[in-house]
């Protein structure tokens, strides 16, 4: 068996030093579509480097997302990447990310579940610099046909809709080219860009990165319902429901809440399709 649970789970966290500056926040907000309009104010502040506001998603392609290659590296795991899906991912802010940045990251495999058919793995990276902790990142990878080792079959809770209209409900187009654009922040995986391998992995296409639709969703929301305040949110978790394609349109609906927003992502033109489920952004 390729992913040996009990062997990853007890290894070392992996260590390594990131560092980042205007540059590959301003790429990171563009590959999320930001810059429409380009004079408009509200868009600026993700693109100007004289009014840069760090989205807090940056965090899942700081360094080119290396908590994430790290522990697809680790002792005990080897997968195919054409049977690896994002399943679901989580950030927790310490502190708002700085425009310029030097900290070190390490990386583990925090558990391995078993869902028969699949396997989830769990990694947990911690960024911290020399002021402290900046944020903790969860990955769920889920890994087609590494199940039925015997193992934890893990947590599987499912929120709730609210049963009442959303308090706002937002459009976002995804441009044609926008995967080959935001892949250049660090994500190469060939599903989002190769056809041939996209048809290995099952897909007609390429298909849009999840993280990119997870930084779509958390700018409609810091856009909408925040203020345009990217220092607000403490806490963004999601589980990717199913796949969008680029030249497709996200609809993102949101529930407000005391200190939290509830959220679900469809894509439009697939009869409102599951992209983003069980969505919380928690803020001040």
């Amino acid at each position: 068996m390729p992913i040996d649970a009990a062997k990853a789970v007890a290894a070392e966290p992996r260590s390594a030093e990131i560092t980042w500056d205007h540059k590959d926040i301003q790429l990171y907000h563009l590959g999320l579509g930001a810059g429409v309009p380009a004079t408009d104010p509200d868009e600026l502040r993700y693109t100007l480097e004289s009014a840069l506001h760090v989205l807090p998603s940056f965090a899942t392609v700081a360094g080119a997302g290396m908590g994430v290659v790290g522990g697809l590296g680790a002792p005990g795991v080897d997968v195919n990447l054409a049977h690896v899906l994002h399943g679901g991912q989580t950030i927790e802010m310490h502190r708002p990310i700085p425009v310029r940045g030097a900290a070190t990251t390490t990386s583990r495999v925090a558990a391995v579940y078993d869902k028969t058919k699949a396997a989830v793995l769990v990694l947990r990276t911690e960024v911290a610099d020399a002021d402290g902790p900046l944020w903790t990142a969860d990955s769920q990878i889920f890994v087609r046909g590494e199940g039925g080792f015997g193992g934890e079959r893990g947590p599987s809770e499912r929120l709730e809709v609210p049963d009442r209209a959303p308090d706002r409900t937002v459009d976002r187009p995804i441009r044609e080219e926008q995967a080959l654009l935001y892949r250049l922040s660090g994500d190469w995986n060939p599903l989002h860009a190769d056809p041939e391998f996209a048809k290995l992995a099952g897909f007609d296409k390429p298909i849009l990165h999840g993280l990119c639709s997870y930084g779509m969703t958390l700018k409609a929301v810091v856009d909408t319902a925040l203020d345009g305040d990217v220092s607000r949110v403490t806490r963004y978790s999601t589980r990717f429901a199913g796949v969008v394609f680029p030249g497709e349109t996200l609809r993102v609906r949101m529930w407000q809440q005391p200190n939290r927003v509830q959220v679900t992502v469809t894509a439009v033109e697939r009869d409102e399709a599951p992209v983003l489920a069980d969505t919380l952004i928690d803020h001040t």
